[in-house]
């Protein structure tokens, strides 16, 4: 097992996403937000990654959710992430 804290924005992400399943350590969620403390990059992906399992979470739960998105939820979505990305970005 390696001892080092410091990690790369590879390993962040991975991190990122295995956090948002509950899959990641307690190890390795602290080497994240070490990470996230001093790079913006990896702290705006973690927000969008975290932002964008939350509205796909949100539309399947309505039951609104078919085979295939309508072109209007496309749109929509499109939209908001958009405007996600935008705000992260200034930070």
């Amino acid at each position: 097992m390696s001892k080092k804290l410091m990690i790369t924005c590879d390993e962040a992400t991975t991190i990122s996403d295995k956090d948002q399943y509950g899959e990641a350590s307690k190890m390795e969620i602290f080497k994240l937000k070490l990470h996230l403390m001093m790079c913006k990059h990896c702290r705006a992906y973690s927000k969008q990654n975290t932002y964008v399992s939350k509205m796909l979470g949100d539309y399947l739960d309505s039951g609104l959710a078919n085979d295939k998105l309508l072109e209007k939820d496309k749109k929509e979505m499109d939209q908001k992430l958009k405007s996600q990305i935008k705000e992260a970005s200034k930070k």
